[in-house]
């Protein structure tokens, strides 16, 4: 009786190890396709194929441009753009960060909350890129160079399911 007790805190930490040794789901995740993307830098280039000897298709100048990953090969990612572009780009050029591109043909209204009756305080027109936060009810938390403030989630190229 006494060595089973003995032996009691051992198959506990056996029993945990497995748990240690497990991916968390968070880094599972991150290997699902697809999933949105932000470019992280002034300058990234977007390749017809996944390597550093493919021929360059698009050249973008737009940091936190929102992009869709359809793709992943190695350290290349196959993303999609605001238009429908698709080409391969590298990981290093990409951000987790959450961003949104204002599409449409006129102007939307950033209110102070997410409600139509809420203040609004700013106008944006298509085009205008800004950091994406929660989205709720419809409603998304939008951040464009320091302008912060809630605009209609459809009205946003990066919100929703990818």
């Amino acid at each position: 009786m006494k060595r089973l007790s003995l032996m009691l805190p051992l198959f506990a930490v056996c029993a945990m190890v497995p748990c240690a040794l497990s991916v968390p789901a968070q880094a599972a995740d991150d290997d699902k396709v697809p999933y949105w993307a932000s470019i992280d830098t002034d300058k990234a280039y977007m390749r017809v194929g996944p390597g550093d000897s493919y021929k360059i298709a698009w050249v973008y100048r737009r940091q936190h441009l929102p992009v869709r990953i359809i793709r992943r090969e190695g350290p290349w990612r196959q993303i999609e753009d605001p238009d429908g572009d698709k080409g391969w780009m590298r990981d290093l050029l990409l951000s987790r960060q959450r961003a949104a591109i204002v599409r449409g043909d006129g102007l939307i209204e950033l209110h102070a909350e997410g409600r139509d009756s809420s203040p609004m305080l700013w106008r944006v027109e298509p085009g205008v890129v800004g950091l994406l936060g929660e989205c709720t009810d419809g409603w998304c938390a939008f951040d464009t160079d320091g302008h912060k403030g809630f605009v209609h989630e459809d009205s946003l190229w990066g919100a929703g399911e990818p």
